[in-house]
């Protein structure tokens, strides 16, 4: 009996699968595939294979770009957009003869075909990766420092994919990324990270001296940045002592000849002068008004008398 139930059992889900894939057929749906990524290097061609059965008189394809929204590549048998000049097809296939890096994203291709249980559509999805070479990347390196100050100098490439990693170049000479494997005649207390692209003298020196260069490198090409010089020098503390002492006794020779002038007297009698000049100013205006005034009532009555003798 037993025996039995797992026969009935296992023929109850076989019906069921076969009704499943004739319902699965029947209203277009296509099993599920893996992903295709296609990598091809920048201003190089590619191929968006499309994975189906073979092409029919009565297949329909389209090709659609996915993302934030989705637009044709290939529709009513002719190629859309940009595609037109720099792309034909291949049976259901793409041929892209210049990719360009705006090329990159996911594709999907989709075939539509009458079958004996209707309508089929099988669909299929294709990345594209574009790989693109750095461009000559920015590089920042101060034209002087003093020793024993930290420095850093700065290099980054924002074209490149995969990103690039970075090396530094001293007088054309490639520094290590573990300085402490090189020559004694160079510092040896920098940091190189090869992935930001920044190189960090922890107590820069005189020997740090030169032309510094960057390059960018990743599996497509590689580019460098001109070079550039950085002056490292000591810091005088001598001539910093000296114009200190000397700002010193200037102040103190100033101090010292406003005390002397003070002792002497000259802001005092400059200040009694000038009381001296005001006062005799003050005693001349008094004087004039004194004298102007028995002179103007002798001109009033002289002006009086000449109106009278006019009438």
């Amino acid at each position: 009996m037993a025996r039995r139930s797992r026969h009935r059992l296992l023929l109850l889900l076989l019906r069921y699968l076969v009704v499943a894939l004739g319902y699965h057929k029947a209203y277009g749906f296509s099993a599920p595939k893996d992903q295709q990524v296609v990598t091809a290097v920048e201003y190089q061609e590619a191929i968006l294979a499309c994975k189906t059965p073979k092409k029919t008189v009565s297949s329909r394809l389209e090709w659609k770009k996915l993302g934030r929204s989705v637009s044709f590549v290939y529709y009513q048998q002719t190629l859309q957009g940009d595609f037109k000049n720099r792309a034909e097809m291949i049976d259901f296939n793409i041929r892209i003869k210049n990719v360009t890096r705006s090329d990159a994203g996911k594709y999907r291709c989709e075939v539509s075909a009458p079958s004996e249980q209707g309508q089929n559509l099988e669909e299929d999805t294709v990345t594209l990766e574009v790989l693109v070479a750095p461009a000559v990347p920015s590089c920042e390196v101060p034209s002087s420092a003093l020793s024993g100050t930290v420095v850093e100098l700065r290099c980054q490439d924002k074209e490149g994919n995969p990103a690039p990693e970075y090396t530094w170049f001293k007088d054309g000479i490639r520094l290590l990324e573990n300085p402490r494997l090189g020559s004694q005649s160079t510092n040896s207390s920098y940091t190189m990270n090869t992935k930001t692209g920044t190189l960090q003298f922890n107590t820069v020196s005189k020997l740090d001296t030169g032309e510094y260069s960057c390059e960018a490198r990743n599996s497509v090409g590689y580019r460098r940045c001109p070079g550039k010089r950085m002056q490292v020098d000591d810091l005088n503390i001598s001539g910093i002592i000296a114009a200190v002492v000397v700002v010193a006794l200037v102040i103190s020779v100033c101090g010292l000849g406003v005390c002397y002038a003070q002792r002497k007297g000259y802001f005092s009698k400059e200040t009694s002068f000038q009381k001296s000049n005001s006062s005799s100013k003050a005693t001349t205006m008094s004087e004039n008004v004194h004298w102007l005034t028995p002179v103007i009532p002798a001109l009033w009555k002289a002006e009086a008398g000449g109106s009278r003798g006019e009438f």
